[in-house]
């Protein structure tokens, strides 16, 4: 028997990095839970659940904003399992300004997390990975495909991940190691259940009646093609975006 795959996946106490790590768990692949301090998020659910689906995991607390954290991250990885083959920078945060509240830190914040936090880990993981390696990064149709009104900083953090991963994939595309990026819609998650800085719950309900598909998304739903992605069956893949949203982008307005 082949020794297992290992993945390390950011932002994984809640919501789609959850379900990646038990998406992996499924499919005999380690996982380095990451974590961060101020998540109220249980991570020890997450590990929970892999061990459920007769996977391994250890957690591990990492600071996207840092980048000696975020190395550090990656490193668990191989002190851990021995490997790195995937990774998922899925870490984000998401928070409500209007343009005339938009200060330089707030600006500076968000970015650090959901377009800088992306490229640390992008990287670090790079330096451990060799051929056949895949990594993929979570932007948003906030950005990836639309504007948001009230969250230029979320949007322009979401547009950067399309343009970091583009040319990531073309420069690590000579080792073999392949990048690409999933833009979820409306997807059932911590986040867009925040009413004060997303949706809410009814916000999300409503929103779901315009989707073509009936509903909005859930977690391993996104999980399933971040699954795809890094796996063999999607070999020759990369520099790609993959839209996962219930048809809504493509659906014609009245």
């Amino acid at each position: 028997m082949s020794e297992p795959k290992v993945a390390i996946v950011t932002g994984a106490a809640s919501g789609i990095g959850r379900a990646s790590a038990v998406h992996y768990a499924q499919r005999n692949i380690c996982t380095v839970i990451g974590t961060f301090s101020g998540d109220p998020h249980d991570p020890e659910e997450t590990l929970r659940l892999v061990r459920e689906a007769g996977g391994q995991a250890v957690i591990h607390e990492v600071d996207v904003r840092n980048t000696p954290s975020v190395d550090a991250f990656a490193q668990r990885a191989i002190d851990e399992f021995g490997r790195l083959d995937f990774a998922v920078a899925n870490a984000g945060i998401l928070r409500n300004a209007a343009l005339a509240d938009l200060s330089d830190e707030r600006w500076t914040d968000m970015l650090d997390v959901d377009l800088t936090g992306v490229l640390r880990t992008l990287r670090a993981g790079a330096r451990h990975m060799g051929e056949g390696a895949a990594m993929v990064a979570i932007s948003s149709i906030a950005g990836g495909v639309y504007g948001w009104e009230e969250h230029a900083h979320y949007a322009a953090a979401k547009a950067g991940v399309l343009g970091l991963v583009r040319s990531v994939a073309v420069e690590l595309g000579p080792r073999h190691i392949r990048v690409n990026a999933v833009i979820p819609g409306l997807i059932e998650t911590p986040q867009s259940l925040d009413p004060v800085n997303s949706l809410g719950p009814e916000g999300l309900k409503q929103a779901g009646k315009d989707i073509p598909w009936g509903r909005v998304g859930r977690p391993e739903e996104v999980a399933s093609v971040i699954g795809f992605l890094t796996s063999a069956d999607a070999g020759y893949l990369t520099g790609q975006a993959l839209v996962v949203d219930g048809g809504l982008t493509v659906k014609m307005r009245a």
